[in-house]
This record gives C-alpha cells, sequence and structure tokens, in this order.
C-alpha cells in the first residue's frame, strides 16, 4: 500500500482491523457503520471500491454469494506493519470510545457495560475455571459477574469458534464509564503491575502508558509472565493486573458515590482512591488531582495462564448487555 496517499492507506488500514477483529465475514455496510464509529465517514459504495482494491491486492477475500469479506494471511501481515503513527495510542483510543458508548443504569441495573473477551479451546476451559473462580472468590477482579458462550455463540459481536469457549469479563473501563456520565474527567494514564502486601495495593513495579501503546498492558504483562495472582489471592502477597487513574480533587466526593453505586451491581472495579495530590501506588499526582488504581479486569484469565493454560484475550474488546451476565458461582 505504500504507493498510496496516506488518507487513503489509513482508510484502508481502518477496513483491514475491522475485519481482523471480527470472526466472520463483513459486509460493506456493517464495515460503514464500524468505520463511522471510529471517525472515518465512508459510504457503502465507497467501502466497496477499497473492498475490490484490497481484493485484487490479495489482503482480503470475497466470500459467499454477497459482498462479505475476510481478512487473508497476507492481509494480517500487512496490518501488523501498518503506519507506527495509527497504533500508538490506539489502547488509550479504546478506553475512551467504550467509556462513551457505555449506558449502564444505576436505577434499573441494565444497559451496555465494556468486557474483556478470552477465548479457551474446550479442553482447557474446565480446568481454567476451576482456577479462576479462586480468583474470582478473592476479589481480584472487577466484577464476579461473568457471561460464557461456546462454537457459533456471541459474545458482545465476536462469535466463538469452533472448538473454543469465550469467557467475557468486566473490565476496568466500566468506573470510567460510570464516572464520565457522572460528570467526572477521567485520565487514564497507566496500565501496570501491582505489588500486593496483605491484601492491600503497595506499589506498581511496572507501568505502561496508554497513549503510547497499541495493545492493553494488561495482554503485555500476561504473556510475558509478569503476574503472581494465584499467589496473591492465596496468601495476599504477589503481583496483580491493575490500571492507574487521574481525576480531579473536587470531583473526590461524586466519584465515591459512583463507586459505592457500582458496588450496588456487583461491580467492584476501584482499589484504591487517593487524597488530593498524593502519590497513589508511589506514582506521584499533579497539584489538584486525585489518583486512583482499578482493578485488572483479566486477573482471572492471568492466574489461568500462570497454570500453563493459554487463551486468546481480546482486552477492552466490546460491549454487552449487564442483564446477560451471569455469577461466575453459577457457571459450571
Amino acid at each position: 500500500m505504500s504507493n498510496e496517499s496516506p488518507a487513503i492507506e489509513r482508510k484502508v488500514l481502518a477496513i483491514l482491523k475491522i475485519l481482523a477483529s471480527s470472526q466472520q465475514a463483513q459486509g460493506a455496510r456493517v464495515i460503514a457503520r464500524y468505520l463511522k464509529d471510529v471517525g472515518i465517514e465512508l459510504t457503502e459504495r465507497a467501502v466497496r471500491y477499497h473492498l475490490k482494491l484490497t481484493d485484487e491486492k490479495g489482503l482480503t477475500e470475497l466470500v459467499g454469494r454477497r459482498d462479505g469479506r475476510i481478512i487473508t494471511e497476507l492481509g494480517q501481515t500487512e496490518l501488523k506493519k501498518a503506519l507506527v503513527s495509527d497504533k500508538v495510542g490506539f489502547a488509550f483510543a479504546r478506553i475512551e470510545d467504550l467509556a462513551f458508548r457505555m449506558n449502564f443504569d444505576f436505577k434499573t441495573h441494565t444497559g451496555l457495560v465494556p468486557v474483556n473477551v478470552s477465548v479457551f479451546t474446550e479442553k482447557s476451559f474446565p480446568a481454567a475455571l476451576k482456577i479462576m473462580k479462586g480468583i474470582f472468590q478473592a476479589g481480584l477482579c472487577v466484577s464476579s459477574l461473568v457471561s460464557i458462550a461456546h462454537q457459533g455463540e456471541t459474545v458482545g459481536d465476536i462469535i466463538v469458534p469452533e472448538g473454543k469457549v469465550a469467557l467475557a469479563t468486566v473490565c476496568s473501563i466500566v468506573v470510567n464509564g460510570a464516572l464520565l456520565k457522572a460528570g467526572v474527567p477521567v485520565d487514564s494514564r497507566f496500565g501496570g503491575i501491582l505489588q500486593m502486601r496483605n491484601r492491600q495495593p503497595l506499589r506498581f513495579t511496572e507501568l505502561i502508558n496508554y497513549a503510547g501503546s497499541s495493545l492493553d498492558p494488561s495482554e503485555i504483562f500476561i504473556r510475558a509472565n509478569m503476574t503472581s495472582v494465584t499467589q496473591a489471592a492465596k496468601s495476599g502477597n504477589g503481583d496483580i493486573l491493575a490500571n492507574f487513574r487521574e481525576i480531579p480533587a473536587v470531583c473526590r466526593s461524586t466519584a465515591q458515590d459512583v463507586v459505592a453505586r457500582l458496588k450496588e451491581a456487583g461491580i467492584n472495579g476501584l482499589l484504591l482512591l487517593g487524597t488530593i495530590s498524593e502519590p497513589v501506588g508511589e506514582v506521584a499526582i499533579e497539584v489538584n488531582r486525585v489518583g486512583a488504581i482499578l482493578i485488572g479486569g483479566l486477573n482471572p484469565v492471568a492466574a489461568a495462564y500462570e497454570a500453563g493454560i493459554e487463551s486468546e484475550n481480546y482486552a477492552m474488546s466490546t460491549l454487552m448487555a449487564y442483564e446477560k451476565l451471569t455469577a461466575i458461582d453459577d457457571i459450571s
């Protein structure tokens, strides 16, 4: 795509990203809708034009009688070599997008909440579930409400592949969204590894700035075997996934009210809310700001990975209806 103008190249890359994140073929109409969500206005006709070009380059492939496309292996490779400027900050943009589109209602306990999706093999899932239940019970999660889907079923907008089982866990972005709806601006700064001591947060030992990352930091830390979530759940001492946020000091009491309302709905994403201008987890805070530590939603999955059970993780993946979530203890 090097001969194309930057504007066209970004549109093509955006289309490839949409196809890469989908488990099924997508047509021009659906792609145009997704493009609009990320600020790219293209008509169905224009999308079809770009898809014809990507077909000719071998980046996409037409399947079925309609205009549904899938991304090819060559397309996946091209996407991985995409413009660095397009990749950097993607995690931060994803947080902002999901927080804005979340519409969970405190009063009715209905609406959409952001979730992570982890896909396991059917064979490994029972063992993974046994390990993860211990982490949920220890409270090292955003919520003990989850959703399970088997092959052919959907979790949010992800279709579960053959021979797989998907687990949706509530993402810490739910706190961002709830605060945003209450008029509290949130600065999402870092994802990190948080050292726990006697079941209390001690300090961050690793941090990745969202604004400079193309992936959710949790995915990076899990793959790098940098957690000891199971140990933290059993003994109270260990390294877990956590996220760092900042809010204006004047909004602290409002934030406390919001967190209390979330807790009534079984969502306990906040681990620690600091005081004005005081460091939190050994991270310095700006003047007249308050730091907050949120529990990482993928901690249960990290514990399974520590035991050698791999999964394909889609952190900050999608939105799904709160009403479709089930208590983890009810899953067998």
